[in-house]
């Protein structure tokens, strides 16, 4: 399949601005609100999906000549996924032809083992920084902020970047609108599977040629596959703008280098996790619950690995997996879930959401996508260490009662499932 795109330029270079066309089939239109620079595009059509990607690529290429030559600083979630990692690493390339020279930052840490392997593999320039370390930095060196498959609500450390008076430049993302969102360009795309098709589609769009020529594009395509991949459960739940996207890098990426991160092996605490959810496992209604107690900082994603393991027995087409995660470096702990499912009839968001409730900033705890979810519960007042065995027991006993109390109500109410 051959796939043009016209190549975008800076607006220094003597290039004259050129036509933006795309050869995507997105089935997608736009919604536009005429007073901010919000782009959400939903699934009502295919009539103008090549002019309004056009558009969006026009509009973040002049975003891009309005920050030339700028500092930018680009946030993604705490723990971030193939889909975040590679997707900002996208973004850093594109921005390069405009001097915005861009440092992607996290707060949290890389815990589970496919993407550990991504960024050492590829070279992925990915930086961990905690909110202490943020602290002491100088951030006056960045002019803007550029926010990658997130809002901002996935992060520790926006808070200290609003603190800086950082103006929020670029916000990309496939997950619905998580609040009051200001920024120069915004796409929203809630109907996309993950948010590498969507930068995929940029680079189709000619933002950027991706040269298989180039060690690094050879390497961040590589990336790109791996996140879209990841974000559509091997392309199962893909639509045909995913496999587009994956059809333009199928041409650029390494396939050993992508088995090479896939065959990774999982840790020795990992499945001590898996093995600690198969014991504590409660089902009712086709519905596996299991809560695995206190986790290292660092073995966060070893929650989300369990709850796909045990989705897979006999008869159960839902499973829920959550612990308490104790950040040691700002002592705090917080309450970490993930959902998966193969039930048609049951949307994650919705039964999270409506399971957990919201905050007192009226944030819900938790939210999802098709077949997948999770949640983040800070447990406050009540977190941080103790050396008080019978404690953190009796605490642990309330929070575990507490979230399979509020998950029956939607489990079991009068022996039916909620979507059944």
């Amino acid at each position: 399949m051959q796939m043009k795109s016209t190549l975008l330029t800076p607006s220094n270079h003597k290039t004259s601005q050129t036509k933006l066309r795309s050869q995507l089939t997105s089935g997608e239109t736009d919604r536009t609100d005429k007073n901010s620079p919000t782009t959400i595009i939903s699934n009502h059509g295919k009539k103008n999906h090549d002019v309004i990607l056009g558009k969006l690529a026009h509009k973040l290429q002049q975003t891009l000549e309005h920050h030339q030559g700028e500092c930018q600083i680009v946030v993604i979630q705490d723990f971030p996924d193939p889909d975040a990692l590679s997707s900002a690493w996208a973004y850093q390339l594109i921005a390069q032809p405009y001097e915005i020279n861009c440092d992607i930052v996290y707060a949290g840490t890389l815990s589970h083992q496919e993407n550990i392997a991504l960024v050492k593999l590829t070279g992925l320039p990915a930086k961990r920084w905690s909110v202490n370390t943020l602290k002491e930095r100088d951030l006056s060196i960045y002019q803007s902020c550029v926010l990658v498959d997130s809002q901002g609500n996935t992060s520790q450390l926006m808070p200290l970047v609003k603190q800086a008076k950082i103006p929020v430049a670029v916000v990309i993302d496939h997950h619905s609108r998580q609040g009051d969102i200001r920024a120069e360009f915004i796409d929203l795309r809630p109907q996309t599977r993950a948010t590498a098709t969507i930068i995929t589609q940029y680079l189709q769009a000619g933002l950027l040629h991706f040269d298989n020529s180039d060690n690094v594009h050879v390497k961040c395509a590589t990336a790109l596959m791996h996140g879209i991949r990841s974000d559509t459960n091997n392309l199962l739940q893909a639509q045909e703008q995913d496999l587009l996207a994956a059809a333009y890098l199928s041409r650029i990426y390494d396939s050993q280098l992508l088995n090479a991160v896939l065959q990774s092996a999982r840790s020795r605490r990992v499945m001590d996790v898996i093995e600690r959810s198969l014991k504590n496992r409660w089902t009712q209604n086709n519905v596996s619950i299991a809560g695995v107690g206190y986790l290292r900082y660092e073995d966060r994603d070893a929650i989300p690995q369990a709850a796909d393991f045990l989705v897979t027995e006999e008869n159960i087409h839902t499973a829920v997996v959550y612990g308490i995660i104790h950040d040691q470096d700002n002592d705090v702990e917080v309450v970490i879930g993930s959902l998966r499912t193969n039930k048609l009839t049951l949307d994650p968001d919705e039964f999270l959401k409506e399971a957990l409730g919201k905050d007192a900033q009226g944030r819900y705890y938790g939210g999802g996508r098709e077949m997948a979810g999770g949640f983040e519960i800070h447990i406050g007042f009540l977190g941080g260490s103790n050396d008080n065995t019978n404690y953190t027991k009796l605490k642990w006993e309330v929070f575990d009662a507490q979230i399979k109390q509020k998950l029956l109500r939607l489990i079991n109410p009068e022996d039916k499932v909620i979507h059944s």
